[in-house]
This record gives C-alpha cells, sequence and structure tokens, in this order.
C-alpha cells in the first residue's frame, strides 16, 4: 500500500526481510560482504549491480535509516554518517574546491563556525557571514566563487529563524547550493526542501534518537549532490556504525509523537518563563514575541523544543540558576527526553570574546533549554526554584 503519511513512513519503511520473516529488523553487524563469484565480485565494485559490498559505504541498517530520512525530507538520495559534525564537513568536503566562497548566516554553532574561519582558510576556502536580521544584504555578499549558501533554522543557541523561502529564492537565482541544518526542527516540523533546499543536513543525535544513547548524521538531498557526498565518504570514512543507524531507525518510529510531546510541553515552559519577574526576554518559535514569529508559523509545523531565554544579572547569575537546578540535567547535549538547561556565556561559548557571543545573540544571561517528556509542571517547578 502506498502511503506518504509520515507516521506511516517512518513505521513501515524496512530492509527486506530475511528468510526467517522478522518482523522488526535485524542487527547487521557485519563489517563486509561476500560474493558469489569473480563475476558478481567485478559487477558489484564496477556498480553494475546495487548491493552491499563493505559497511564503510553501506549496510542494510544505515540504509533503513536514510531511506527514512530521504522520505521524511522529500529528497532524492542520502547518507549517514558517524556524527552531525563528519555531515557537515563532508558535505562541504565534497562540494567546494579550493577557492570557493561560502555565505553563511553568522548563528552557526560553535565546531561550525570553527571549519569556516580555522580550517577551511588553509584550503583558500573564504565565509562571509549576515546576521539573522540582514538578509536582504545576502546577495550584496555573492562573489563569482561563491559555491554554497548555509544556515540553521531555528539556530543554535538562539533559537532564531531564517526566511527559508527567501534564501531559497536567493540561492536558485544565483545557482548557488543551498544547504540547511534541519536539526533544531526535524522533518517532522520543517521539510527545508519544500523552501528550495539542495541539501539538508541533521546530527540525529539529537531528537531523531531523542534519548541522549547514540551519536549519528545524515545528509539528504538532490540525487546528484548526494552522490558526491557519498564519493567523499566512502574515501574518509566518516560512516556510521551499523549498531548506530539501527537504533535510529527505530527512533524513528517514534519521531512524531515524541516531538509533539516535546512541543506541547515547550510552549508551556516558555509560556510561564515570559511570565517570570527573573527573566527579561525568552525566544521560541511559536511564541508571538518571537521576532520571526511570523516566519516560523509559515515554515514550522510547531515550535520545536528548545527554548533561550535571558535571566537578569548575567553570567553571574546563570551560574548560579545552574548550581541550583535539581530535576533538569546540566549537559551539552539536546533533544532528549531529558529536560536540560545550558548557560552558553559561561560554558560552551565561553572562550569567545565578549563581542564574538554577542554577534550571534549569546548575551551574558542568555540560559538555553531543551524541554524534555517529564510532565510539564515538574518541569517548570524546577526552573522556577531555580530562578527564585
Amino acid at each position: 500500500m502506498e502511503t506518504t503519511h509520515f507516521e506511516t513512513v517512518a513505521i513501515r519503511t524496512q530492509s527486506e526481510r530475511t528468510q526467517y520473516l522478522e518482523h522488526s529488523t535485524p542487527l547487521y553487524l557485519t563489517s563486509s560482504f561476500i560474493f558469489d563469484d569473480a563475476e558478481d565480485m567485478r559487477a558489484s565494485f564496477a556498480e553494475e549491480k546495487e548491493r552491499n559490498l563493505y559497511s564503510r559505504f553501506s549496510n542494510p541498517n544505515t540504509s533503513e535509516f536514510v531511506s527514512k530520512v530521504v522520505e521524511m525530507e522529500g529528497a532524492e538520495d542520502g547518507y549517514a554518517f558517524a556524527t552531525g559534525m563528519a555531515a557537515i564537513f563532508s558535505t562541504f568536503g565534497a562540494l567546494l574546491s579550493a577557492s570557493d566562497h561560502i555565505i553563511s548566516c553568522r548563528s552557526v554553532f560553535g565546531s561550525t563556525h570553527t571549519l569556516f574561519t580555522k580550517y577551511f582558510p588553509k584550503w583558500n576556502i573564504e565565509t562571509s557571514y549576515f546576521k539573522v536580521n540582514e538578509v536582504e544584504i545576502v546577495e550584496e555578499l555573492i562573489q563569482p566563487n561563491t559555491k554554497i549558501l548555509y544556515v540553521e533554522s531555528p539556530t543554535n543557541p538562539a533559537v532564531d529563524i531564517l526566511d527559508l523561502k527567501l534564501l531559497g529564492e536567493i540561492a536558485k537565482k544565483h545557482n548557488l547550493i543551498f544547504i540547511v541544518d534541519n536539526c533544531f526542527a526535524t522533518p517532522y516540523l520543517q521539510r527545508p526542501i519544500e523552501f528550495g533546499a539542495d541539501i539538508v543536513i541533521h546530527s540525529a543525535t539529537k531528537l531523531m534518537d531523542g534519548q541522549g544513547r547514540v551519536l549519528g548524521g545524515v545528509v539528504v538531498g538532490s540525487q546528484k549532490l548526494v552522490r558526491e557526498i557519498y564519493l567523499f565518504s566512502r574515501n574518509t570514512g566518516p560512516a556510521m556504525s551499523p549498531f548506530n543507524a539501527w537504533v535510529l531507525s527505530k527512533s524513528l518510529e517514534t519521531l512524531s509523537v515524541r516531538v509533539d510531546k516535546h512541543c506541547e510541553n515547550a510552549i508551556q515552559v516558555a509560556q510561564y518563563l515570559e511570565r517570570h519577574e527573573a527573566v527579561d526576554s525568552v525566544k521560541y518559535p511559536f511564541l508571538p514575541s518571537h521576532p520571526q514569529y511570523n516566519v516560523a508559523k509559515q515554515q514550522m509545523r510547531a515550535g520545536g523544543n528548545i527554548i533561550a531565554f535571558q535571566i537578569k544579572g548575567g553570567i553571574a547569575s546563570g551560574r548560579q540558576f545552574l548550581n541550583k537546578i535539581k530535576l533538569c540535567s546540566l549537559s551539552a547535549n539536546l533533544g532528549d527526553t531529558r529536560t536540560i538547561v545550558t548557560h552558553p556565556a559561561s560554558t560552551t561559548h565561553s572562550k569567545l570574546s565578549k563581542e564574538d557571543r554577542l554577534e550571534v545573540g549569546i548575551t551574558d544571561g542568555l540560559v538555553r533549554v531543551s524541554v524534555g517528556l517529564e510532565y510539564v509542571e515538574d518541569i517548570i517547578n524546577d526552573l522556577n526554584q531555580a530562578l527564585d
């Protein structure tokens, strides 16, 4: 039976059953696969046959996981990686050449920023940044050697929203490869390809796993571009393990119900924080007070599980807030069943200058909350006692 419904695709997209007729996909812990004879081996390596050769290239478990994400995002093809950063680096490594130019929103994950500023310049690859509220200058930044337009939406950690439709139109007009990190939204809440993205990247470690167990990354998009990423990756070796793929594929079966509950909890937590006297401001995509609220409503199904809020008193208050947390976890991860709080200025982004932090919306009092699946009033009560 043909279906395009998200929940059914997530559950019913499976590897072909073996002779044992298992109901749940088995775990294929094998490094390699065998061939019938010399001709079978020759034809397989010549890619005249579509089959598994070696688990660095493909494996039934990674193929099943990728197939699900491809269907969820409305893509043509994909490849799975050991981590989200492996997915990001391999995508750029495959698609860029020396002396190419990237245009990126300044609000990107810290490790991605490090690629742009520390490592890519080794190959004479430069990056021009625009701020989230400066989308109108993107076309002014385009150079003859510009190859890629890259954004996260929502952004990490300030939860800003980029207008993907507008950026997709700019990329198409100037023949740029438009790449979107869709990690915070997941394909359940947002499908960037519908707005013109050529490539969509996820850290599967986050909401896709959703339980803080395994690392993973995945890239999906046009078949032509993914082919280049695949060839780069099968030679450089950042492949996802079969075990992690097996875990992640099972996790996708519950993605929609988990994310619905995350969003239900998050909007209640965000509304509570807006009312608290110790909080200066709150950013959550589906709060009417969010600067890009209208854009978020146009391109997202719901607001996700990440909230950024400004606590009064700066770094000292942020550290005190963390010390008083009892129920929630202090961790650098996000998208877990368990609510996680972080204070970027004193932890993940403490090595940046204050000026650099402000460039991406990280004030001294910014706190990021990854809202989990606990009973929502228990989450609110813990935040409340820490704020009070």
